[in-house]
């Protein structure tokens, strides 16, 4: 197995996270974003923690305890100056509020991975739907699917790289790269994901451990971990390249189910009329056919 360098995390570090995920802000935001001076060439991107500071109205010991890991007992105040002064977007001031309120003097012992089940009430909702729709958990593990959407997923519902994961099969199985036009971007999203999960759940030990999986196994994956971003996945467009039906273009929607934390029903759509829409409408009558029946 090849050893792990710094991208790579068996669990997940809170000092380190806090440290990194500031000193990665601060080398986003140039002196011009914030309104200041500068004076001559600059030894390293981004504000200097001394501007940091000033812009958030704190000593400058005090943001480099916060820089070097240290945020316990920070205030929500001081935490809101820094989301301003690094002009962090909502789901990377979510972020950092998720690692302040994590970094306490007694962590907590890390959860075990637990099996979630899919509630029959919630199968039932998923057969009544006629697009596409699939079940995951905050894991981006693949729950359960309507057949439209299990067809439309065939190629991570039958991948080699189990259990149906959408990071599993993204960076671990080459026909992920086929089957998403987009892969890159796709790919940059899932990490952005799991990023956010981490510090709202650093104690989850199924999301540390698939982590480290995906750490050791790829290159990818280990590279964009280092980046730090996170980002919120609830609506966007999806690229497909269906190996039954060719390329699709689908609107998605992502909707909490608040009686199963974590859990999130995908709802899938296409363009009434639109080439992608003629496709799905073939989809759907392969899947209702039997199998025996199916010509490729």
């Amino acid at each position: 197995m090849p050893a792990r360098d710094a991208g790579t995390v068996e669990f997940v570090d809170l000092t380190n996270e806090i440290a990194e995920f500031l000193t990665s802000r601060r080398a986003k935001v140039t002196p011009e974003q914030v309104g200041l001076p500068t004076y001559g060439p600059r030894r390293v991107p981004g504000l200097r923690r001394e501007e940091v500071a000033s812009l958030a109205g704190v000593s400058v010991e005090y943001y480099k305890r916060l820089e070097r890991g240290n945020a316990s007992g920070v205030s929500e105040s001081v935490l809101e100056a820094l989301a301003q002064a690094l002009q962090l977007d909502d789901a990377e001031r979510a972020h950092l509020f998720d690692l302040a309120r994590a970094a306490n003097p007694i962590a907590p012992r890390r959860r075990r991975p637990v099996q979630q089940r899919v509630r029959p009430v919630v199968h039932r909702i998923l057969d009544s739907i006629t697009t596409p729709a699939i079940v995951r958990n905050s894991r981006v593990d693949y729950l359960a699917a309507n057949p439209l959407g299990r067809a439309l997923y065939a190629p991570l519902f039958e991948s080699r790289e189990q259990p149906a994961n959408s990071a599993r099969f993204t960076f671990l199985d080459p026909a992920a790269q086929d089957f998403y036009v987009d892969w890159e971007r796709v790919a940059k999203d899932l990490v952005a994901h799991l990023r956010s999960e981490a510090g709202r759940h650093p104690h989850d030990r199924g999301l540390s451990d698939l982590i480290g999986e995906l750490s050791v196994r790829s290159a990818e994956f280990r590279t964009w971990w280092a980046a730090h971003n996170v980002r919120y996945h609830q609506t966007g467009t999806k690229r497909l390249h269906h190996p039954i039906v060719g390329d699709l273009e689908l609107s998605y929607e992502v909707m909490e189910l608040p009686a199963d934390a974590g859990v999130t029903i995908s709802v899938y759509s296409a363009e009434p009329g639109s080439r992608s829409q003629e496709a799905l409408d073939l989809l759907a009558s392969w899947a209702s056919t039997p199998d025996e029946a199916r010509t490729p």
